[in-house]
């Protein structure tokens, strides 16, 4: 993939998570009394962390919830996961040939887990403080943590694939620093 679709790719996903993470949740949070929506809370939540934030969630809150902050998180999964998995694939050593799209394939996990816990989250949404029941919760912050799990070891990889590389470069300068003064 050339690298100016790769960098465009990279730049919608994080212009989308930064709008998120910038407008959309703080709206939730502050329709809920400052409470963290569901979204942000990689640990899960326990049910009467749930009631809690359903129960203090306005109707206009709970809507912008659905509407707003849901139908963004539709699309960020996607670029999220292809954007792990293309860095993945790409930082992999060539000589791996197809491997390495396998072995960049788990980064794909993270855009199904997270529509799986909106869905999850909008049964709660639906169901209100009143409604909710121990099992919606459960389901719920299962496919939060699970999300949260599988992004953080995609985004591990690419880390660690960028230091290996950074690091082989680093030391491919000093080998030819120390061939130049040899010579």
């Amino acid at each position: 993939m050339p690298r100016i679709l790769f960098w465009t790719l990279a730049g919608a996903t994080l212009a989308l998570y930064l709008t998120m993470l910038a407008w959309s949740l703080p709206t939730v949070s502050a329709g809920a009394g400052g409470l963290a929506p569901f979204d942000m809370r990689p640990g899960g939540y326990s049910f009467e962390e749930a009631r809690q934030f359903l129960a203090s969630l306005t109707p206009a809150a709970a809507r912008f919830y659905r509407e707003v902050q849901h139908a963004l998180d539709i699309a960020y999964p996607a670029l999220n996961a292809l954007t792990l998995f293309l860095a993945i694939a790409a930082l992999l050593p060539r000589r791996l040939g197809a491997w390495r799209f396998a072995c960049a394939a788990p980064a794909l996990l993270v855009a199904p887990l997270d529509w799986l816990e909106n869905g999850a989250v909008a049964l709660m949404l639906d169901a209100g403080a009143d409604g909710v029941t121990a099992q919606m919760v459960a389901t719920a912050s299962g496919w939060t943590q699970m999300k949260s799990t599988a992004t953080a070891i995609a985004m591990s990889a690419v880390l660690l694939l960028l230091v290996v590389k950074a690091g082989r470069a680093w030391a491919g300068r000093l080998r030819q620093r120390n061939v130049s003064r040899a010579a």
